[in-house]
């Protein structure tokens, strides 16, 4: 099985020229991807609990890799929502399966949103992670719009060990993240 093409890129081009571009000594101090967060919070499982198997087989088919249901930490009696109750769902990517997934969801899913004119600035969390809020799982060619009862939204969260902002945002940037034009990164 070769390794998927986003991470040969990262390893042979793109790595030594962010080295040059953030001017770091060793090619050890240069961001990288550590892992990819996808999380589908279902607040109407709370008065439907067969939403969760669903929600777990179409992530499942989105990312190629078995996610997990998530509990409610906390009891809210205005929710009607009670500890340990299934809320969500979601799965942690690292590796080949995180490459593979970010190629599918920078050049096939994001072009498939609606309106879309590009990433803004505020995603970023001040210390290098970026999560980006999707309004309909539909945009992923996983999903069948025919099967699709309810349409839900999920983030998918970028973890990089780059220090800043700054270096997360050259990271993507250089894996080709559509981010707007006039971005403000602190």
């Amino acid at each position: 099985m070769s390794s998927p093409r986003l991470k040969k890129r990262y390893f042979e081009d793109l790595l030594p020229q962010l080295k040059k571009e953030l001017g770091c000594k060793s090619l050890m101090q240069v961001p990288r991807l550590r892992k990819i967060i996808i999380n589908q919070g279902l607040g109407a499982a709370v008065s439907n609990q067969k939403l969760i198997p669903v929600a777990v087989e179409e992530l499942t088919a989105i990312t190629g890799q078995k996610a997990v249901p998530t509990k409610a930490k906390n009891a809210i009696s205005n929710f009607k929502l009670r500890e340990n109750m299934l809320i969500g769902v979601r799965v942690t990517l690292r590796g080949d399966k995180m490459y593979e997934f970010l190629d599918r969801f920078i050049n096939i899913a994001l072009p498939r949103v609606r309106d879309f004119q590009g990433l803004g600035g505020r995603l970023f969390d001040g210390r290098g992670n970026v999560t980006i809020g999707i309004k309909e799982q539909i945009i992923f060619p996983e999903i069948s719009i025919d099967k699709v009862d309810r349409i839900t939204g999920m983030n998918v969260t970028l973890v990089t060990d780059g220090d800043s902002d700054r270096d997360s945002y050259e990271l993507l940037k250089a894996l080709g993240m559509p981010f707007k034009k006039d971005i403000k990164i602190k």
